[in-house]
């Protein structure tokens, strides 16, 4: 596919200011509400950012291409200035479904935030937390006492999933990965696998002495009684990489590193 409309948006660090400059005189811009595709410079972090950023808008998301000029770079593709038409038209494209988030705090206020990695819950003190967990209306846990759960998409499964030994989710499993942070009580589960149709609820047992917070990749709801979580399937995501970076192959691979 050829897109013509090409947007440029970058991260305010250094690094990906510089790339942004060498590339704004080089070829043609657009405003990102006027692009057909957008070409984001930095790292993991801000390419979530550009996502929910499209996530915001009215109109249908269009494709994000990435360059890494951050850390670790999972999502993104390997910053070179020349050659970005040729690489857009070999480019291979992935559907990203995000999670939908609705969090009710003990206030009884209720927030709605939308996850692309992960949506986790996190005790606020020294204080375990507990929690109640649902699944399709079934209480599947009673009480599970840990530092925190997280309910992660298969390409957030390498993430803060990863991390708290959660499993690996290929691209296209349909799956999403429930993962304990830290539990305590029952301290051998290990969390569970969950067709990506699941509504999975979270309730906060004793909120008030064991607070606990929500974060739904970087927005963050404190104090909160419950969380219920789905897929939203009407919000689609496309990310775009080169051929022999594709995100699937990553993924893939991450279960090979040592």
């Amino acid at each position: 596919m050829s897109y013509e409309r090409r947007a440029l948006v970058a991260s305010p660090t250094a690094p990906a200011q510089a790339a942004a400059a060498e590339l704004a005189d080089a070829l043609d811009w657009v405003d990102p509400a006027e692009a057909d595709v957008i070409i984001a410079l930095g790292g993991d972090g801000f390419m979530l950012q550009t996502l929910h950023g499209l996530l915001d808008r009215r109109a249908a998301p269009v494709p994000v291409f990435g360059m890494n000029l951050g850390t670790v770079g999972f999502l993104m593709n390997e910053w070179r200035r020349h050659g970005i038409g040729e690489r857009l038209d070999r480019a291979k494209s992935f559907k990203v479904t995000p999670l939908a988030a609705t969090i009710t705090g003990i206030d009884g206020r209720v927030h709605r935030a939308p996850a692309i990695n992960e949506v986790s819950l996190l005790r606020e003190t020294r204080q375990t937390a507990k929690l109640e967990v649902t699944v399709n209306d079934r209480v599947v846990m009673p009480e599970l006492a840990c530092d925190g759960i997280l309910v992660a998409t298969p390409a957030g499964s390498t993430a803060y999933n990863l991390s708290a030994q959660g499993p690996i989710l290929p691209l296209g499993s349909n799956m999403l990965a429930l993962t304990p942070i830290s539990p305590f009580r029952p301290r051998r589960w290990r969390g569970a696998i969950l067709p990506d149709k699941a509504r999975i609820t979270l309730r906060v047992l004793d909120p008030a002495k064991r607070p606990v917070s929500a974060v739904a990749d970087q927005r963050e709801f404190r104090d909160v009684a419950e969380v219920a979580i789905c897929m939203d399937r009407a919000r689609e995501l496309t990310l775009l990489f080169d051929p022999e970076h594709a995100l699937d192959d990553r993924i893939t691979m991450e279960q090979f590193v040592s």
